[in-house]
């Protein structure tokens, strides 16, 4: 049961709330009427990103909130984290010191102010490659990458903390994250999600699209996904906000429900832009299972939420008026 009114404005903190999610959420909770600190040290965000109507502090997550708290707060909304799996593979310490250590700098603030309420940006990763789905949050956790292994660890010290200190906590784990909101879209410095890249061909900043594996034991041999608009998401954090429970910790999957092939995704990017989009197969990925779709029953259940914008199209066709709205920012006639 939600802990308070639902129309009372919260004072929170977002972390990481100049990156995609982050920012995306904090224009959510700013018009829902409540109060937002942001604190980012912009090392993959953007200070143009963080919505108008929110203060913003730049610092690292641990450090600045181990004194920041001390004003007071209804809550923490924690998206700062390394994020690319590649990279987790490849610098593993850097994983382990900036979500973990990081995430458990945090979780002593909030003990040491009592903030009360925490909702934490998880992920499908801590599945690894589950032979089941949809995937539920009853599925084993068995992660194959560092970044995966990560934000686990953070989900279990969650765990201990509610228990112990009765914090009120959520995870939320996300399946593909996609879309834009208004002015915030995708913009990563290195970018290894299937929409942008698609688009970065449509706008000449790519050659071709690489197809990984059209072997899979799906309709069209490619490797199918679940992809969730980045509004609908934000919403489910709300949602999460209300529904936390002192001393418990609440897992859910944020997903469709729906899965969506490679190459459905590459045709719906042809669709909207009108463009060819040229694609070549390559070799599948290592790791890499042939279909990750979320069992989004328990937040649909629990938190009330659904999903309106499931449609792929929809989906491609927010990013793609983000794309163009940013391409004719950059290059005014």
């Amino acid at each position: 049961m939600p802990t308070d009114n639902p129309n009372t404005p919260l004072k929170l903190v977002v972390t990481g709330g100049a990156g995609y999610v982050g920012s995306v959420c904090t224009q959510r909770l700013l018009e829902a009427g409540h109060q937002v600190t942001v604190v980012d040290d912009l090392s993959t965000g953007h200070a143009d990103a963080v919505p108008d109507g929110a203060r913003f502090v730049e610092g690292d997550a641990a450090d600045t909130l181990r004194t920041l708290l001390a004003e007071g707060f209804d809550g923490v909304l924690h998206f700062a984290a390394k994020s690319l799996v590649g990279e987790s593979m490849q610098d593993p310490a850097r994983y382990w010191h900036g979500n973990v250590v990081t995430s458990l700098k945090l979780l002593d603030a909030m003990r040491e102010h009592g903030t009360p309420r925490l909702v934490f940006s998880s992920t499908a990763a801590t599945y690894g490659e589950p032979e089941v789905s949809p995937i539920a949050e009853t599925a084993p956790t068995q992660p194959t990458n560092t970044y995966g292994a990560t934000k686990l660890a953070v989900d279990n010290a969650i765990t201990t903390y509610a228990r112990a200190h009765g914090l009120a906590a959520v995870s939320l784990r996300y399946f593909n994250v996609a879309g834009a909101y208004g002015s915030i879209g995708e913009r990563h410095s290195t970018e290894t999600h299937l929409i942008p890249l698609v688009l970065q061909v449509v706008t000449g900043d790519r050659e071709q699209i690489q197809i990984y594996g059209e072997d899979y034991p799906t309709e069209d041999g490619t490797a199918i996904r679940d992809y969730i608009h980045v509004a609908d998401l934000a919403d489910a954090h709300l949602l999460a906000l209300r529904h936390a429970t002192a001393g418990e910790h609440r897992i859910y999957n944020l997903g469709n429900g729906t899965g969506f092939s490679v190459r459905q995704v590459i045709e719906a990017c042809r669709e909207v832009t009108g463009h060819p989009v040229p694609a070549v197969v390559a070799p599948r990925r290592a790791g890499d299972p042939a279909v990750l779709v979320a069992a989004s029953d328990r937040a649909r259940a629990e938190l009330g939420w659904r999903p309106q914008r499931a449609d792929l199209t929809g989906i491609v066709a927010d990013a793609w008026r983000f794309t163009q709205e940013r391409r004719g920012a950059a290059n005014p006639a």
